[in-house]
C-alpha cells in the first residue's frame, strides 16, 4: 500500500486552491529533469518582482536550498528538507522566529516551496530498515524544477525591461547634453532661430521649450514614457542641430552671396510666400532648398509642449492627437467653428506657416471667451508676424502657467 502524501497544512493554517494547484504541478514533474540549484535561485532572484516576494523571503529560500545536500534538484528525488526552526534561524542570519514564519508563508503561497506538515506539525524524516529516508516531513523543493522554464522566462523579460530602459536614459541624457551645448553655442555665435530672428532672444525661447519637455519627464517614469521622451528630445536636439548647420552652410556661401540675393530677388520678390509650399511638403523638404528657413518652429514648441498648453484641442480631434497631421486637421476644424473667415486662414498660414496657425488656433481656442473676434485676433497677429514682431514662445509658457496655478489651486 502507497503512503499517503500530506497535503494540508498544520494547525490554523488554511489550505488555498494555489497551494493545490502547486501540488498538482509538482506531483506530475519529468524524473529526467535536473535543475542546478543555485543558478535557478539567482533567476529568482532576478524575476522576484513579477514573483511578488521579498529580499528577505529569498533569503530564507537561500537558507532551505543549503539544506538539501545535492547542488542539482531532479525530478526523481525526494526534495523534501527539514530543518528545525533553529537550524533554519541560523542559516536566515539569525532571523526571528516570528518573522521566519512569515516569510516561509511567502514562499508557500508565491507557489516557490509546498508544505509537508506531519500530523503534529513538526519536521523530520522516518527512514527504512535500510537507513533510506521513506517519508519526509518539511518543505518540497519541487516546485523550482517544475517552474524553472517560468522563472526563466520572468527573468528574461525583467532583464529586457531594465536594459530598454537603461536604453532610453542614455538616450535622454545624451540628448540633453546635446541640445544644452548646442543652445549654448548658438547663445554664444549669435546664430538666428529663424529668418530675420534676433539671436539671443529667439534662443531664449528654444531653452524655454527644451525646459518644458525635459521637466515634463517623471522622476519614476515607465519605459514607455522613457521612450517617448527621449524620441521627443532626439526629434529637438535633430531641429537644433540643422539650425547651425544651415548657419554654417550659409556663412560658407558668402563669397556668392551677391550673386545669390540678386537671382533670389529676380526670381521672386517676396521669399516668404515661396517657402511655404515647402514648409507643406514636411521633414522630406531637402534642407539645400531652402538655406535660409530654419525648422525650429517645430523644435522650439514641440507638441507636447502645445497640448499641454492648449488641451481644450484635443476634444474636438476625431482619435485625439499624436502627431503634428492630427494637430493640422483638428485646427482646419476649430478654424471653421470660431469663425475664422478662410481668407485669414491662408493668409495666417502663409506667414506664419502651417504648424504655427495651427497652434494659434489651438490658443485662441483655448483662451476662450477672452477674445471676442478669433478672425480680427488671427489677423492681427499675422500681421506682427510679417513685421517679425509675433512669438508663440511667451504664449505657450503663459497658458502652461496658468495651468499649473490652476492645479495649485485644485
Amino acid at each position: 500500500m502507497e503512503t499517503h502524501t500530506p497535503t494540508t497544512p498544520f494547525g490554523r493554517r488554511s489550505l488555498k486552491l494555489a497551494h493545490v494547484a502547486t501540488q498538482i504541478a509538482a506531483s506530475s514533474r519529468a524524473p529526467e529533469k535536473v535543475v542546478h540549484k543555485w543558478k535557478i535561485f539567482h533567476t529568482i532572484c532576478t524575476a522576484r518582482p513579477r514573483l511578488g516576494v521579498s529580499e528577505r523571503a529569498l533569503s530564507v529560500l537561500n537558507a532551505l536550498l543549503t539544506f538539501h545536500p545535492d547542488t542539482t534538484l531532479t525530478g526523481a528525488d525526494e526534495l523534501v528538507v527539514f530543518p528545525s526552526n533553529q537550524q533554519l534561524s541560523l542559516r536566515s542570519h539569525g532571523m526571528p522566529a516570528s518573522t521566519l514564519r512569515r516569510h516561509l508563508a511567502v514562499l508557500v503561497d508565491a507557489g516557490l516551496v509546498i508544505r509537508r506538515d506531519s500530523p503534529n506539525g513538526k519536521r523530520y524524516a522516518r527512514r527504512g530498515a535500510s537507513g533510506s529516508i521513506e517519508l519526509a516531513f518539511g518543505f518540497d523543493l519541487s516546485p523550482l524544477v517544475v517552474r524553472a522554464e517560468e522563472f526563466e522566462n520572468l527573468a528574461a523579460e525583467i532583464e529586457a525591461e531594465l536594459r530598454a530602459v537603461k536604453l532610453a536614459r542614455e538616450r535622454i541624457t545624451l540628448c540633453r547634453r546635446d541640445i544644452a551645448k548646442m543652445i549654448a553655442t548658438g547663445l554664444d555665435e549669435g546664430v538666428p532661430t529663424r529668418r530675420g530672428g534676433q539671436g539671443p532672444a529667439d534662443w531664449q525661447e528654444v531653452h524655454a521649450a527644451f525646459r518644458v519637455i525635459v521637466e515634463g519627464i517623471p522622476r519614476t517614469a515607465t519605459r514607455a514614457q522613457l521612450e517617448i521622451a527621449a524620441d521627443e528630445l532626439s526629434q529637438f536636439a535633430d531641429d537644433v542641430l540643422n539650425l547651425l548647420e544651415q548657419h554654417v552652410k550659409s556663412k560658407n556661401m558668402s563669397a556668392n552671396e551677391s550673386q545669390d540675393e540678386r537671382h533670389i530677388q529676380n526670381s521672386n520678390p517676396d521669399p516668404s510666400i515661396d517657402l511655404e509650399p515647402r514648409l507643406r511638403e514636411g521633414r522630406a523638404a531637402p534642407v539645400e532648398q531652402e538655406p535660409h528657413q530654419s525648422r525650429i518652429g517645430e523644435a522650439a514648441y514641440p507638441l507636447g509642449m502645445v497640448l499641454s498648453a492648449c488641451p481644450d484641442i484635443v476634444d474636438y480631434a476625431k482619435g485625439g492627437i499624436s502627431n503634428w497631421r492630427d494637430l493640422l486637421a483638428t485646427a482646419a476644424v476649430v478654424r471653421s467653428m470660431l469663425g475664422i473667415s478662410p481668407s485669414a486662414w491662408e493668409e495666417a498660414q502663409a506667414v506664419m506657416g502651417e504648424r504655427q496657425a495651427a497652434i494659434v488656433v489651438a490658443c485662441i481656442l483655448q483662451r476662450g471667451a477672452a477674445i471676442h473676434s478669433a478672425g480680427g485676433y488671427l489677423r492681427g497677429l499675422t500681421r506682427k508676424a510679417e513685421a517679425g514682431e509675433f512669438s508663440l514662445g511667451p504664449i505657450l509658457m503663459a497658458q502652461i502657467n496658468t495651468h499649473l496655478r490652476e492645479r495649485r489651486r485644485a
